[in-house]
C-alpha cells in the first residue's frame, strides 16, 4: 500500500536531532522523499543515512543549512530542486531557546532567538514557495510550541518568538489562500518532548534525566512527557492530503497544558 505521503518532497530543518530527525523518518516512513537540512551538517547526514539505510538510497539526503542565512535559503531549495525533483513539504522545524527574564535578557541573545525562530521561517517561505507553486498542493508546517501560546516570566524571548511563528503562519495561510497557491500553512505547538535538548537540560539543573522527565510530567495533565513521534505523527498528518482542508490553524500538542 502507497504510504499516507506517497510522492510527497520535504525539506525538513533541524534535521540532526531530536524532533526534525523524527519528522525526518515518519515522512519517509509514509513514502515522502526528504532534504534533511541543519547547521550540524554531520547531524543531518547521519539522519539522511539512517532513512536511506532503512527505505533504500535515494529516499533522504542531507544539506548543511543555516537558516537565518537567506543565501543557504537559496542553496537549500535549489538543493531541493535537485535532489528531489521539486518541494512541495516544507517543515520549519529548526529553533533555539535562550535564558533570562526581561530584566537579565541579553538583547543579542534575544535577537539570535527571534533570527532563528522566526527569520528562518520568513526567508524560508519567502525562498521556497515559488518551487512549492510549482508542485502543489503543498504544504508548510511551522513547529512552534505551547510556550508561544502560553507565557513563563523566565523565558520572553522564547515565548514572544514562538507567538510570532503562530501569527506568521496564518498570515502565510491566508496569503497562500487568496492567490489560489493550493498550499496551507499551520503551526505545531508541542509542550516537553524528550529529545536531547532535555539532555543539556539535566545537566544544567544537575539534575538525573529520570528525575527532570518526572518533574516535567507532573506539569501535564496527562502525567507524561511527549516522545518525538507523537510530534512527527501530527507532520505526517498535515504534509499528508488527509489534512487538505485545514490552513492558518494550530495543533496543541500539550498533553491538556493549555486546557487548564
Amino acid at each position: 500500500m502507497a504510504g499516507r505521503c506517497e510522492g510527497k518532497l520535504a525539506l525538513v530543518t533541524g534535521a540532526a536531532q531530536g524532533l526534525g530527525a523524527a519528522h525526518s523518518r515518519r515522512l519517509a516512513e509514509e513514502g515522502a522523499r526528504v532534504l534533511c537540512t541543519d547547521v550540524n551538517e554531520d547531524g543531518a547526514k547521519e539522519t539522511a543515512a539512517a532513512i536511506n539505510e532503512s527505505f533504500g538510497d535515494g529516499t533522504a539526503f542531507a544539506l548543511a543549512h543555516d537558516v537565518t542565512d537567506p543565501a543557504a535559503w537559496d542553496a537549500a531549495v535549489d538543493a531541493a530542486r535537485e535532489h528531489l525533483g521539486g518541494l512541495n513539504v516544507l517543515v520549519n522545524n529548526a529553533g533555539i531557546g535562550v535564558g533570562g527574564n526581561i530584566e537579565t535578557c541579553d538583547f543579542a541573545d534575544w535577537q539570535r532567538c527571534f533570527a532563528v525562530n522566526v527569520d528562518s521561517i520568513f526567508h524560508g517561505c519567502q525562498k521556497a514557495l515559488p518551487l512549492m507553486r510549482e508542485h502543489a498542493p503543498g504544504s508548510i508546517i511551522n513547529i512552534s510550541s505551547i510556550a508561544g501560546l502560553i507565557a513563563s516570566d523566565t523565558m520572553p524571548a522564547y515565548n514572544a518568538s514562538k507567538a510570532a511563528v503562530w501569527m506568521l503562519s496564518k498570515s502565510i495561510a491566508l496569503h497562500c489562500a487568496k492567490n489560489n497557491m493550493q498550499i496551507r500553512c499551520n503551526s505545531v505547538h508541542p509542550t516537553f518532548v524528550d529529545t536531547p535538548i532535555l539532555d543539556g537540560t539535566a545537566r544544567a539543573h544537575k539534575l538525573d534525566k529520570d528525575v527532570l522527565l518526572g518533574k516535567l510530567a507532573r506539569q501535564i495533565p496527562l502525567k507524561f512527557v511527549g516522545e518525538p513521534d507523537d510530534i512527527a505523527n501530527a507532520v505526517v498528518y498535515l504534509a499528508s492530503d488527509e489534512s487538505r482542508f485545514m490552513t492558518g490553524a494550530e495543533i496543541k500538542l500539550d498533553g491538556g497544558i493549555s486546557a487548564m
